[in-house]
């Protein structure tokens, strides 16, 4: 467990909010020198804190206009049956997150982005659906992000 100040908590902050400011930024907005605030930053990047840097993309400047919760019942709840359905979509490039869950009467929730119906007809129908143990599914469409 690693101790978080309220620099560090600042450290995390910042970097959520824009993960491309320069260290010496940094240093700035949350009032520390450059070198103690790149020490702090590389001591949470090494406790796992913070795993890694990306990007954000618009996926609408891409064509791809249509965000899906995909809900999916699975026949068994077995390891071999979640790892398998986990391998599959893991390699679909539509799926943005998978999810397992609880509460639900579904197992997993895929949020996928794609370009329009006839896309997410093709991703259900001919790859979702013909995973193994799926055995129900549940779409609801994205209207717009609030936050």
């Amino acid at each position: 467990m690693h101790n978080i100040d309220k620099f560090d908590q600042a450290i995390l902050a910042e970097l959520q909010a824009n993960g491309r400011l320069t260290n010496q930024e940094l240093a700035e907005r949350i009032g520390l020198s450059p070198s103690p605030c790149l020490r702090r930053v590389k001591a949470l990047e090494d406790a796992g804190i913070i795993s890694g840097y990306k990007a954000i993309i618009n996926a609408e400047k891409l064509g791809l206009s249509l965000m899906a919760l995909i809900h999916i019942s699975m026949d068994k709840h077995t390891p071999e049956r979640f790892e398998n359905f986990e391998r599959s979509v893991s390699v679909l490039p539509e799926v943005l997150e998978c999810l397992l869950i609880t509460g639900q009467s579904a197992d997993y929730q895929l949020k996928v982005q794609i370009k329009d119906m006839h896309a997410y007809q093709e991703l259900l129908l001919h790859r979702i659906t013909r995973i193994e143990g799926v055995s129900g599914v549940h779409t609801s469409f994205v209207l717009r992000k609030a936050c």
